[in-house]
């Protein structure tokens, strides 16, 4: 659909901005990427997926799938760092920085909507879809395309602005925007998040393997017990895992803090006991977890991650620990 009597791309980019996104690009959707397509069908026939079927979706690698009509795709981003620190100590369990606060789903969903509305507003024609890592998009691959930042060798998308501590979010329409230019790579020869991974899940520069993948196991693998080939290595991680990220470089220089309140950890998000965990009733994880994005972290399987870095004949090099 030609936009020029509607609106610019200039205009789209400024409304995202007054909406509360840190960063926004555009992507044209022209011919297809076919490379990108091909690598997601490599790494879907190595298993790298595990069991997250969901990835296997013909629509992540053909957009025009979700919406036949697209031309231009809004990416967004928005910084969820916060200055606070995790304590020092064993005893303590690890939750990762994305789901400290309040869920982003329900923050980005809010400003992607107001977005899309805007956008189908200006004319009847118009059509707009969101998503924040809920559909079957390439988030990070859109988002490069669109100038927001570059896929690194652990797989995240790093900014200039922010490092990785982003959430990412887009809006498929069949307006034709003026496409943004797609962001070089700036890893370099940098190897500090693959030396990091203590389960080798990052096989090779840009390749993970879910199924060595802390964060993977921790969130997604419903099983009642962890792989020993992961639970010897989990290091005090029960949500999620951040080593890879807490390694760049690019963090440790450009991360600062989020002006988004919702972002701000809940309490005893931070440091919370391995112990207390591996003892939460349900009651007790449905009131702490309200709101967020942990709670696709059913119960049991908190319990079952608090309860793996507490076993001693499962925690490497550390055989004497006995937190019982």
């Amino acid at each position: 659909m030609n936009q020029s009597a509607l609106v610019s791309s200039s205009v789209v980019k400024q409304k995202a901005q007054e909406l509360g996104f840190h960063q926004v690009g555009i992507a044209a959707v022209e011919n297809q990427d076919l490379t990108q397509a091909q690598r997601l069908q490599a790494w879907l026939d190595l298993g790298y997926q595990a069991d997250m079927a969901w990835m296997a979706n013909p629509k992540r690698q053909d957009i025009r799938l979700i919406m036949p009509e697209v031309r231009s795709l809004v990416c967004v981003a928005l910084n969820y760092y916060t200055s606070d620190q995790r304590p020092e100590g064993e005893e303590y369990a690890k939750i990762s920085r994305y789901g400290w606060g309040r869920d982003y789903h329900k923050v980005m969903h809010k400003k992607l909507k107001a977005l899309s509305t805007w956008l189908k507003s200006l004319d009847e024609r118009v059509q707009a879809i969101y998503y924040a890592d809920t559909g079957p998009v390439q988030d990070k691959v859109w988002a490069q395309r669109a100038g927001i930042g570059w896929i690194a060798k652990n797989g995240n998308l790093i900014t200039r602005e922010y490092g990785s501590w982003v959430f990412l979010g887009e809006v498929l329409t069949n307006l034709e925007l003026k496409s943004d230019r797609p962001h070089t790579e700036h890893c370099g020869s940098c190897t500090r998040c693959i030396e990091a991974c203590p389960t080798d899940a990052i096989t090779q520069p840009f390749v993970i393997n879910a199924n060595r993948c802390i964060a993977y196991h921790t969130i997604e693998n419903r099983s009642s017990t962890l792989p020993e080939t992961i639970a010897p290595h989990l290091q005090g991680w029960v949500a999620g895992c951040d080593i890879c990220q807490d390694v760049c470089p690019w963090n440790q220089r450009f991360a600062h803090t989020t002006d988004i309140a919702e972002f701000q950890p809940y309490p005893g998000n931070i440091a919370p006991k391995l112990l207390e965990l591996a003892e939460i009733s349900n009651q007790e994880w449905d009131q702490q977890f309200t709101a967020s994005a942990l709670r696709r972290i059913k119960p049991e399987m908190l319990r079952r991650n608090a309860r793996a870095n507490l076993d001693p004949s499962r925690r490497k090099n550390d055989p004497e620990s006995n937190y019982f």
